[in-house]
């Protein structure tokens, strides 16, 4: 079964994009290994805001060598034929996403998708890049909802950077 594994930079104060969805605060790290990273996936699941904000940056809202699936009720499938659109109970696809064969499933960016899927018991991992910069303000790494249940550490690495990478098992 694949996994389902948030993967996300975030600053010391727990926000992943600044107020206006900005994420320049992101400390370039030449020590990570981004072609490796993206090897280990095969799907990108994401938000409409995530998937639009990527659009208007010039990807087509599509990483490299992924399939990608959007979590959307607004968003019309029609006119976006490379992308999967889920329209409807986003908990029961995204289960059935991590019955199929393949590679892991990367939970690309979006608070309020990764607080339902957490809630919903389907978040396998929980990774993130901790970097070195104070937001005060912007979108929050976790939408508010009830208190979940402890992580368990399970990897840490310091760069020289001064990024502080962690991964806990959900």
């Amino acid at each position: 079964m694949k996994r389902l594994r948030y993967n996300v930079a975030t600053s010391l104060d727990g926000f992943i994009a600044g107020p206006r969805g900005e994420y320049d605060w992101i400390v370039e790290d030449p020590t990570i290994d981004f072609e490796a990273l993206f090897a280990e996936f095969d799907t990108a699941l994401m938000g409409r805001r995530t998937f639009e904000t990527m659009v208007a940056q010039g990807s087509g809202g599509m990483l490299p060598g992924m399939r990608t699936v959007v979590c959307s009720r607004s968003l019309d499938p029609a006119e976006w034929p490379d992308v999967t659109m889920l329209s409807d109970d986003f908990v029961g696809e995204v289960g059935r996403l991590k019955r199929q064969p393949g590679k892991d499933i990367w939970l690309f960016g979006g608070g309020v998708l990764f607080r339902s899927l957490l809630d919903a018991g389907l978040v396998d991992t929980v990774e993130l890049a901790l970097i070195p910069v104070l937001l005060g303000d912007g979108v929050p790494l976790l939408a508010g909802g009830p208190r979940t249940e402890a992580m368990q550490l399970t990897d840490r690495e310091v760069l020289a950077s001064g990024i502080i990478r962690l991964t806990y098992a959900c």
